[in-house]
């Protein structure tokens, strides 16, 4: 009978943590001589996966190792990537864009860059 006891407490409890999220954050350093040898930085977070989403956490949706709609996103994100660069080569040079930028930078008439020059 006790023992069915402690087993719904340990399931009430990770049910608590899962439903309302933990967060364990520390920071390793060696060093030696006051010279840090090395850093480690140590965020985890310990949730449900409704919770994670609520708190914007959704890193197993893009990786293309845990997600078959993710690699599809990285094959598109390719193609687009290719016709882009296709469209850039192609596109005639506007000489009109490189003379405003001459016109912009000499001083206007009446201005004070133009007293000064």
């Amino acid at each position: 009978m006790q023992h069915s006891l402690q087993a719904t407490n340990l399931a009430d409890i990770l049910e608590r943590v899962l439903d309302k999220g933990i967060v364990i954050a520390g920071d390793i350093t060696i060093s030696l001589v006051e010279i840090d040898l090395l850093n480690i930085k140590v965020r985890l977070v310990i949730c449900s996966v409704d919770k994670a989403k609520e708190l914007g956490i959704n890193w197993w949706e893009v990786d293309p190792r845990l997600s078959a709609r993710a690699s599809d996103l990285e094959v598109e994100n390719r193609h687009l990537k290719e016709r882009l660069a296709a469209l850039e080569h192609s596109a005639p040079a506007k000489p009109g864009r490189r003379r405003r930028q001459a016109s912009a930078a000499a001083p206007r008439p009446g201005s004070l860059s133009a007293e000064l020059a």
